[in-house]
């Protein structure tokens, strides 16, 4: 077969195959709907519109909304495509850039605090929103210099500390942002033309920019040097397509709420046809990102026949953080590996156990008799005193014994464990940005406490159980994943953002399904201490503690070991894989007993053993005492601030570590840049 034949089978498969398989989404996507409409109804609503009930349902309700599905995920594609050739980075995204959280987070913080300036849908918000997102995600991961890799983790993080933020907003605000549920992720629900007719505008611009600087863009492929030798001012066309990829961000959020992962499916599919061409790549992408949008919408209505709108968003991301595994799996045998882990703690103090212990217990003593005598009222250290040593109101002997005690007790062992498995999860993997939740261990657990909770409605006793099973499931897969990485440090981290990204659509499906209120189920997702008592102390957090820790006391020397390479720990007789397998395993127990005692916590697991290698050095057995002391004060002053910072109202703890571990995770990698 010559080229030109081969070349024109290319062209209709993708671009005449797209188009067909465009009309056909677009058909089925009309006759769904809580309603039955027959077939010639539809086509005459279509073809032969009249003023019915039938034809206006079709008319000003479905097709907006399939019309809109194709703008939206042609948009999304097109940004795709952008970001990935000026960042020269397959793996960007309006999503793994953090462009979407940002977006999101200026619009909320408008909607609550500036709701005059919400013109146009909140699209100057949102741009200036995304338009800081990648300035930051950019900067704080090398500029110029940024591989793709530690560019990715730069934008989970940002995701991170922006999705915290503005969980922190509707909490506080839930009436401000009523409603805000469904579209924060992501849904094409439209009333009329509206959302049509005000993105069309824009998005048709911005593809009329993008498509004339198109052979711009395969000059900027063959390097800045090159393209600037052969004439082009290449700041100018990185900045001036940037802007117009941040506009179609930006203007599908305003409408339609940040769908992720479009951005990244939809262009690689025209890669992996063949096209490198910008111009053909953009109009593929653009039809295509219509196609996948579509495509998951329809999935949505077929996985929940009730029509109550589960969210697209969650969707995308069922199919898309596959795809994300799989890019990065294929990024990793395609190029040198690339030693991008953020390594902390390397020049430690070196602080002998027995001055840092006492230190620390002091201080978790400390704060917890802060937290025991702090509460709506303020600091009342002699109220406190009184209650706890059996004098004073019974009212106040009850409020500090069984609910402050307690609620500190579980902050504190909750965390310890956290730490705990942290810094088991860093050695057994030899990656220090392994933590239960970046690799998606807690993620996995929340799937499955979510799903004994409410898909298969048992008894709260068996609540840890699910969450044990969901880690465990997920911790499999992450081990799966990590041996085809070679555990390749921060591979392994991009592997566990698209493990997370899974589990937390399966998380959102379920919560828009089991209709549970937006305030109590943002609340324990993002992991919270509040009502905590005896019950979770014994059930969840007691026995991990007495059983897993003596064990891991004991062997925690082997971490040492492993911490040589492979092949050293086996000429020195340790047996590699059965070792990591069975620490790992434990490590993933006690982060699920924590998250079926307080929800997902994250963070906790990554800062604690940072900062104990800081204090005593890398040696292990001195790590375990002191890495859960530091995770277990850590958590009982964010139980503390969560309860007193903005009293009567509580903020979860979960948000506050994240609020200052993303930070804490972005000044490491700008240290390491540096």
């Amino acid at each position: 077969m010559n080229t030109t034949m081969k070349n024109t089978i290319m062209a209709v498969s993708t671009f005449g195959g797209g188009a067909a398989l465009l009309c056909l989404l677009t058909f089925i996507h009309i006759n769904q709907g809580n309603v039955d409409l027959p077939f010639a109804t539809v086509m005459d609503a279509l073809l032969r519109p009249e003023n019915t009930l039938e034809h206006h349902t079709v008319r000003t309700l479905r097709l907006p909304r399939a019309v809109m599905g194709i703008l939206a995920g042609g948009a999304l594609a097109v940004s795709g495509v952008i970001l990935q050739t000026v960042t020269k980075n397959p793996l960007s995204s309006a999503s793994t850039l953090g462009i979407h959280s940002g977006t999101y987070f200026a619009v909320v913080v408008t909607t609550i605090f500036l709701p005059s300036a919400l013109v146009g849908n909140g699209i100057v918000t949102a741009f200036l929103g995304g338009l800081l997102t990648f300035g930051f995600v950019y900067v704080l991961s090398g500029g110029g210099d940024a591989t793709p890799v530690r560019m990715v983790l730069a934008g989970m993080i940002i995701t991170f500390l922006f999705s915290s933020l503005t969980s922190v907003l509707q909490i506080f605000y839930e009436n401000e942002t009523r409603g805000i549920f469904l579209w924060g992720s992501g849904t094409l629900v439209q009333n009329d033309w509206g959302g049509v007719t005000f993105s069309l505008p824009f998005i048709g611009v911005c593809m009329l920019i993008v498509l004339a600087f198109a052979g711009k863009l395969d000059t900027l492929t063959l390097g800045d040097d090159v393209a600037t030798a052969l004439g082009q001012n290449v700041r100018n066309v990185k900045f001036i397509t940037i802007l117009a990829a941040v506009l179609l961000t930006s203007v599908t959020v305003s409408i339609v709420g940040p769908i992720g992962f479009v951005g990244l499916v939809a262009p690689h599919l025209i890669k992996l046809i063949g096209y490198r061409s910008h111009l053909l790549l953009i109009l593929g992408s653009f039809l295509w990102g219509g196609n996948v949008l579509l495509l998951a919408d329809v999935l949505a209505r077929i996985i929940d026949p009730s029509f109550s709108e589960l969210p697209v968003g969650a969707i995308t991301a069922l199919v898309g953080s596959p795809w994300l595994i799989w890019l990065v799996l294929r990024m990793k045998r395609n190029s040198s590996q690339e030693n991008g882990a953020v390594m902390a703690g390397r020049n430690s103090i070196g602080l002998s156990l027995g001055r840092v212990l006492p230190v620390l217990i002091t201080l978790i003593i400390v704060t917890v008799g802060v937290s025991l005598v702090s509460g709506n009222y303020g600091f009342e250290p002699l109220v406190g005193f009184r209650a706890f040593f059996g004098e004073g109101s019974t009212f106040m002997q009850d409020m500090i014994l069984n609910l402050r005690l307690p609620r500190a007790l579980v902050a504190l062992f909750s965390g310890a464990v956290l730490a705990l498995s942290g810094l088991i999860f860093q050695g057994v993997l030899r990656n220090p940005l392994a933590d239960p939740s970046v690799i998606g261990i807690t993620s996995g657990a929340g799937v499955g406490a979510l799903m004994t909770m409410y898909w298969f409605s048992v008894s709260a006793v068996w609540i840890p159980v699910g969450a044990m099973a969901g880690a465990v499931i997920f911790f499999f897969i992450v081990m799966a994943l990590g041996a085809k990485a070679e555990f390749q440090p921060t591979v392994l981290a991009l592997l566990g953002i698209g493990i997370s990204a899974f589990g937390s659509a399966l998380i959102q499906i379920m919560v828009v399904q089991a209709d549970l209120g937006v305030a109590s189920a943002l609340t324990w997702l993002s992991g919270t201490t509040y009502a905590k008592g005896w019950e979770e102390l014994i059930q969840y957090l007691i026995w991990p503690v007495l059983l897993l820790v003596p064990v891991l006391a004991f062997s925690i020397k082997t971490l040492d070991v492993l911490g040589l390479g492979d092949d050293t720990a086996k000429g020195l007789g340790l047996r590699v894989v059965n070792v990591r397998f069975q620490m790992a395993l434990m490590a993933t127990l006690m982060a699920a007993s924590s998250v079926a005692a307080v929800g997902s916590i994250g963070f906790v697991g990554l800062i604690a053993p940072h900062l104990a290698r800081l204090l005593v050095g890398s040696a292990n057995q001195k790590l375990l005492p002191v890495t859960m002391l530091i995770g277990g004060v850590l958590l009982v002053a964010a139980d503390l601030f969560s309860r007193t910072l903005l009293a009567p109202n509580e903020i979860p703890s979960g948000i506050l570590v994240a609020i200052i571990g993303a930070p804490y995770f972005l000044w490491l990698m700008k240290r390491k840049a540096a």
